[in-house]
């Protein structure tokens, strides 16, 4: 079974010829990228205090100068409230992150990243990064090119998600 993005392709045209799978192109390999993303950094997680994904709630936090509320990092992160929600108990049960009243709003706690939790990202988020590098050091001079073309698909993205 062949599981190119154009073998997809013909074989869904061969059972609904018309459908639009044209997508697949795109999301295909940017599904792929995430991946080998992950796959990348994935050792570097094993046996560590933290995951990846509390690493990114942590990493927003790090140099914030004021308490943020979790709706606001679910924005920035791209999340689910309740993904976000979920992470933020798991960090403040570690003593990673902190909660505190929101004199603004009763419903949503001001949450602060603690000492432990600075450390733990200051430790992890390095070794990330340099993971990160390796992977795309091939990049070379196209890296510039990739990243225009990347801040101008996300760009279309977000704006097609506001019109809903």
């Amino acid at each position: 079974m062949s599981s190119s993005p154009a073998a997809v392709r013909a074989q869904w045209a061969e059972h609904n010829p018309g459908l639009d799978t044209s997508p697949m192109e795109v999301i295909g390999l940017l599904k792929h990228a995430t991946a080998l993303v992950e796959r990348a950094v994935e050792p570097l997680y094993a046996g560590a205090p933290l995951t990846a994904p509390e690493v990114d709630v942590l990493i927003l936090l790090r140099h914030t100068t004021e308490p943020v509320i979790a709706r606001r990092l679910s924005e920035r992160l791209g999340l689910s409230r309740a993904g976000v929600s979920k992470s933020l108990a798991k960090l403040e049960r570690r003593g990673f992150v902190s909660r505190a009243p929101n004199p603004a709003d009763r419903r949503a706690a001001l949450i602060t990243i603690t000492p432990d939790g600075a450390q733990a990202v200051d430790t992890l988020f390095p070794r990330q990064l340099a993971a990160e590098v390796e992977l795309l050091a091939g990049l070379g001079e196209d890296r510039e090119w990739v990243l225009k073309a990347l801040e101008r698909l996300v760009a279309v993205m977000e704006s097609r998600v506001g019109e809903r």
